[in-house]
């Protein structure tokens, strides 16, 4: 079994009686660091996070997953990680998103929509001499590369 496959297993174990969290990513990196990234639908307390830190921590070593050095880190995604999950994307409805798309283009609006498939923007276009207007633009996932949320500080 993969350390990540275990990993999981447990990290479902601890927050199974808790269905506003959900996992983000598990990974194991070549520089020793087991990364759990967790989120939640209303995000997550740092006790949460501390709590499957030290579930997962205790299992791997009882039953000696992890055969060589390695630094156990559980956070949340953070400001600057893209959006991965479709859970993700509806929880950051109504705030401004920017995309990159496997062609290389890029487009920012307002997430006003998810599904498994497709998001929905609202993105402002301006054409040459007209006055720039609101359109809803709809985007399929596997187009895109990258969705990162934009921070206002109005």
């Amino acid at each position: 079994m993969q350390v990540e496959d275990r990993v999981r297993e447990l990290v479902e174990e601890k927050i199974a009686d808790r269905s506003d969290l959900f996992i983000v990513r598990i990974k194991m990196q070549t520089n020793g660091v087991l990364e759990i990234l967790l989120d939640g639908d209303e995000g997550i307390a740092i006790e949460d996070c501390a709590k499957v830190s030290r579930h997962v921590g205790f299992h791997l070593e009882e039953e000696n997953v992890i055969d060589k050095a390695y630094r156990l880190e559980v956070s949340s995604p953070g400001i600057d990680t893209p959006l991965l999950l479709t859970r993700q994307y509806v929880k950051n409805i109504n705030r401004e998103v920017r995309i990159k798309a496997e062609d290389g283009s890029k487009r920012e609006g307002k997430l006003i929509a998810a599904t498994d498939t497709v998001i929905t923007i609202e993105e402002k276009v301006k054409e040459k001499g007209k006055k720039a207007v609101v359109q809803q633009a709809e985007i399929p996932v596997e187009q895109i590369k990258e969705t990162k949320v934009l921070i206002s500080f109005k």
